[in-house]
């Protein structure tokens, strides 16, 4: 099993016959993901290439038990009701792509995913993917290599753009996990990275973050916790944001002195991670930790030309 998802990950999506759902629906397919059945209200009993359409999570369920996990699309207003309907009806790992979820809606779901036992993964997120055998998430999954190098990242830009650069360079990834930007989200780098501590397939870890919030801070501390010997590089956005000022992201904003690149930097690198001050010098380092080990980093797969 990788992390949070493997090949036999049955998958769901909650919003498929809406316009997004129906692109992502085919890109889903297309990337060998087991996606078996999707939902929405009014149309059941339709398909979306191929897939069977269900009015509800519990009635999709019925058919097909086994599927726990889910990838919601459907618009801001109707997120909190659609993701609080999925976790009663027994979905248990809930990939919320949606951005301009509102906060106190965020702040419902994600409750109610703890106290049921449940994982939530975004809002605002492009996904989860271990590359070669499942995807949850909209990213192009032909610029993920398979490899053994493990993302989490609060930008869907910059994870794409790493991706690629590793995968264009002969370095390949275990999974990528797009934790979302927002300012409540369901996982952060902290709980992320205890998933990747644990993965045999991941050796090396890369964190992207940006100004805001105390994630990556959070993430220093669960390093020296579990007393993680990884490598973990990070990248940290927003150097020159002022402060006060929100910058792309809702939970990208610096106030009262918390949440600076300053205060991110310190706490990893009094943590053991090897921060670096562009994407470009993560590769360059990783390259350097792959001829140190004889070249497991390489992926497995052949490589975009």
């Amino acid at each position: 099993m990788s992390v949070l998802i493997d090949e036999t990950t049955p998958v769901m999506i909650i919003g498929i016959t809406g316009k997004q759902g129906r692109i992502h629906t085919k890109r889903t397919l297309e990337s060998g993901t087991k996606l078996l059945c999707g939902v929405a209200p009014g149309k059941g009993g339709q398909e979306v290439e191929g897939v069977p359409v269900f009015e509800t999570v519990a009635e999709a369920r019925e058919q097909f038990p086994e599927v726990e996990s889910a990838m919601l699309l459907v618009p801001p207003k109707g997120v909190k009701q659609a993701a609080l309907d999925a976790l009663a009806g027994g979905i248990k790992l809930l990939v919320i792509v949606t951005e301009f979820v509102p906060v106190l809606d965020a702040l419902a779901i994600v409750t109610d995913a703890r106290e049921r036992g449940a994982r939530v993964i975004g809002p605002n997120t492009i996904g989860i993917i271990s590359p070669g055998k499942s995807k949850i998430g909209i990213m192009p999954d032909y610029i993920y290599g398979k490899g053994h190098i493990g993302i989490i990242s609060r930008s869907g830009t910059l994870t794409h753009e790493t991706a690629s650069n590793l995968t264009f360079k002969g370095y390949g990834l275990s999974t990528c996990i797009g934790i979302g930007g927002d300012q409540v989200i369901g996982t952060n780098h902290a709980e992320a990275i205890e998933l990747f501590a644990d993965d045999p397939d991941t050796d090396a870890i890369v964190l992207i973050g940006e100004i805001g919030g105390a994630s990556e801070e959070l993430c220093a501390q669960k390093i020296k916790e579990i007393g993680l010997t990884k490598p973990v590089f990070a990248y940290i956005a927003g150097m020159y944001a002022p402060e006060g000022k929100r910058m792309g992201h809702a939970g990208a904003i610096v106030s009262g002195g918390m949440g600076t690149v300053k205060s991110k930097v310190a706490a990893l690198k009094d943590a053991g991670v090897t921060v670096c001050p562009t994407l470009g010098i993560i590769v360059d380092e990783i390259a350097a930790l792959n001829e140190r080990t004889g070249g497991r980093l390489l992926s497995l797969e052949p490589q975009v030309d």
